[in-house]
């Protein structure tokens, strides 16, 4: 190629650029604060002159043009914000004590006296060896730019602050479009970046800088700064870095992916020893120790990733944690902000996980419903009536993103699909509850009686939109006794012929709607059907929602909200903010006592026999047809809980028959049968600690507590 057509090529391409540049920088100098032009007149003057030289060898420009650059560079945006550095959230149970950790970008910010000497030495040798005697622009490296810039090749010349002031362009970025400007290899970016650079120097000293840049950059690996690194690759901290060790690091900042000593171990040595190199050449190592350190193998012992909810103590609960701040307006107005405010991090949330909770359910259901080598499942959930505050979230399977491995799951099973969960489980004839709460707010009394056979057709029901429903044919499970019963003697025994009378008589659109009152909505997110079985729970709902709806009772008819959190604290302005609870009077309370006193009869000889927890308490036992899922909800006046039983593989498939549970063998797996002893066992540690507060009287209204069942009734042949 001949020296005019370079010449003709490649000054068609720069006064483009030089057009485009001044444009730019004109636009800059309209919105640029006003600073003190005399404090940084000399190197703007200068850095304008070198900007200029960029362009020179293809413009083939005047005076004129340097004049006018570097007037313009002057007038720039100078005053970059140096915010805190993004670190983790800490998640803390009620007491404060941590249990997990999450960082989108995982870092531990060190002192540079924390680093140990040979990171800021290795960083330096290779990155920007006069680091300590330019003031944010290094001529040298500026004119060697220039010339492969001349070439064709967009070039650098960075200097570590400047390599900084990107890094921090790229921390603070609220957009894809910000980061990819941040990143852009243009000339407009190198001027700002240049600008911002002068001022950083400025305002901050030599190791401030090179503290920050340090703990800012990315090591690859999910690995943000010098001490993450060193515990990522070696498994040790900075401070005890070789300067082999070092050296590789050094040399990851440049291209992460491309020097990754684990993937790339080849690309990762030749790096590391041109590192050494750069340390011999800046007298930072003898050639001797360059030698040596060149001769060692990697020695890579990684440490897997933390950071994460895989790492925490309590993985479930702290994904549920964390999708819950993403739709809290404690963390911002809109999901834009709140997103920004996780990634950056430096936030403590004190949740609402109760230890004791957490390790009784954890402990009943791994007793009853191993993991290993099975595809039975069991989870359960435990919340705090009155304020909604969620417990405690257990489940047998493991946190886990294999789907082929047996026994782990990456879904929370405990709680909605919206919340990370599944699309839930029939839950049975704990919707028998809603049943019996619609009832009585209609006036109906305990001694409500009907003859329930084993068998019955039930017509005439009407769902919420008028229509009338066909004839439903419904029977007594295996566990249920025929024969007349009011609403004790077949809440006792779950009888299935009663309940679908009892449905009919409240009416099927108001036992639905009791329901919805109480909290129940399907795990899916879907609307609830309203069909004639509905009392027999036909709904796919997780146990969260079941133990929250529950919660409604157990607190004389206030539905609240489940929650996760009790405060955020800002770890660098100390300021808190405390998470509501979201509470709501939805039944009246002696409807809600007299549910309460209807369920504790299921402890005396009824289908919950056995199953007490040395308190009062109130519970009834679910059984889905076919026994694809068996439930277990019930609560005291300050904890309520719901455990599931079922078949990760679907419970309609593969039901809760003759199946064998933990080495004991179930010809059917009832409520009270797997379910219930684990939600026994969880509620007598869960409430250890809690005192041993009694329900409301049961209401005079409905007549007497003790009331036995009359025989017939007029709509016995419904």
């Amino acid at each position: 190629m001949t020296e005019s057509s370079r010449g003709g090529r490649f000054g068609d391409r720069a006064r483009a650029l030089v057009k485009s540049a001044t444009v730019k920088l004109e636009g800059y100098a309209a919105k640029g604060r006003r600073e003190s032009v005399l404090r940084l007149s000399g190197l703007g003057v200068i850095a304008g002159l070198l900007t200029a030289a960029l362009l020179m060898p293809w413009a083939g420009t005047t005076g004129l043009v340097v004049r006018d650059v570097a007037a313009n560079f002057m007038a720039m945006p100078a005053n970059l914000e140096v915010p805190p550095l993004s670190s983790r959230v800490l998640l803390t149970d009620d007491e404060g004590e941590p249990f997990g950790e999450v960082a989108q970008r995982e870092r531990e910010n060190l002192s540079l006296d924390e680093m140990g000497p040979w990171m800021p030495e290795a960083m330096m040798a290779i990155e920007d060896d006069r680091f300590y005697e330019h003031s944010g622009l290094d001529l040298r490296g500026v004119l060697r730019a220039a010339l492969r810039t001349a070439q064709g090749d967009m070039q650098g010349g960075s200097t570590i602050t400047q390599q900084y002031v990107k890094n921090l362009l790229i921390e603070t970025a609220e957009t894809k479009e910000e980061v990819e400007e941040a990143n852009a290899r243009t000339l407009s970016r190198k001027l700002s970046e240049l600008r911002y650079a002068i001022d950083i120097e400025e305002r901050y000293t030599k190791d401030e800088i090179l503290e920050g840049y340090l703990n800012l950059s990315y090591f690859g690996a999910g690995a943000h700064g010098v001490e993450i690194a060193a515990q990522r690759y070696f498994s040790i901290p900075a401070a005890e870095l070789d300067p082999g060790q070092a050296a590789l690091l050094a040399g990851l900042v440049r291209a992460p992916s491309l020097y990754d000593p684990i993937n790339h171990p080849e690309n990762a040595k030749e790096r590391r020893d041109l590192v050494l190199d750069r340390m011999v050449a800046t007298e930072v190592l003898t050639e001797e120790e360059g030698a040596r350190y060149k001769s060692q193998d990697l020695d890579i012992d990684p440490t897997p990733r933390g950071g994460s909810c895989s790492e925490s103590e309590y993985p479930f609960f702290c994904d549920y944690v964390m999708r819950w701040l993403a739709e809290s307006e404690l963390l911002g107005e809109t999901a834009a902000e709140r997103e920004q405010r996780i990634t950056q991090g430096g936030i403590t949330v004190r949740t609402t996980l109760d230890r004791n909770a957490q390790d009784s359910a954890q402990a009943a259901i791994d007793k009853r419903v191993p993991h290993e080598d099975s595809t039975k499942f069991s989870a359960q959930a435990l919340v705090e009536p009155g304020t909604g505050r969620v417990r405690g979230l257990a489940q047998n399977l493991r946190y886990g993103f294999d789907d082929e491995q047996v026994g782990s799951t990456s879904i929370n099973l405990s709680v909605d699909k919206a919340d990370g969960g599944s699309s839930g489980f029939q839950a049975g004839s704990t919707f028998k509850t809603f049943t019996l709460a619609a009832a009585l707010d209609k006036g109906l009394g305990y001694g409500t009686s009907f003859d329930s056979p084993k068998t019955m057709s039930i017509s005439g029901m009407s769902n919420c939109d008028g229509g009338t429903m066909s004839s439903w044919n419904v029977r007594n499970a295996g566990e249920s006794d025929e024969g007349g019963h009011n609403m004790i003697s077949a809440t006792k025994g779950s009888v299935n012929t009663y309940f679908a009378q009892l449905q009919k008589r409240a009416g099927l659109c108001a036992t639905a709607q009791m329901a919805e009152k109480a909290g129940v909505r399907r795990a899916d997110g879907g609307e609830l059907g309203v069909w004639s079985s509905f009392t027999l729970g036909d709904q796919e709902v997780s146990p969260l929602n079941v133990a929250n709806s529950y919660a409604t009772f157990a607190a004389r008819g206030e539905r609240c909200e489940p929650r996760p959190v009790h405060s955020i604290t800002d770890e660098t302005t100390g300021e808190e903010r405390t998470a509501e609870s979201d509470c709501e009077q939805v039944v009246k309370e002696e409807v809600a006592d007299g549910v309460n006193h209807l369920l504790q009869q299921t402890f005396k000889g009824g289908t919950a026999n056995g199953l007490d927890i040395g308190r009062p308490a109130a519970g009834k036992t679910g059984t889905t047809d076919g026994a694809a899922y068996a439930w277990f909800a019930g609560h005291t006046p300050n904890l309520a809980s719901a455990v599931v039983v079922g078949d990760v593989r679907g419970g309609e498939q593969n039901p809760l028959q003759g199946v064998t549970i933990g080495d004991r063998y179930y010809g059917i797996v009832y409520g009270g049968t797997l379910p219930g002893p684990i939600w026994q066992e969880t509620m007598r540690g869960a409430t250890a600690d809690l005192p041993s507060e009694g329900f409301a009287r049961s209401p005079r209204a409905f007549g007497d507590p003790d009331a036995e069942p009359e025989s017939g009734d007029d709509d016995s042949d419904a």
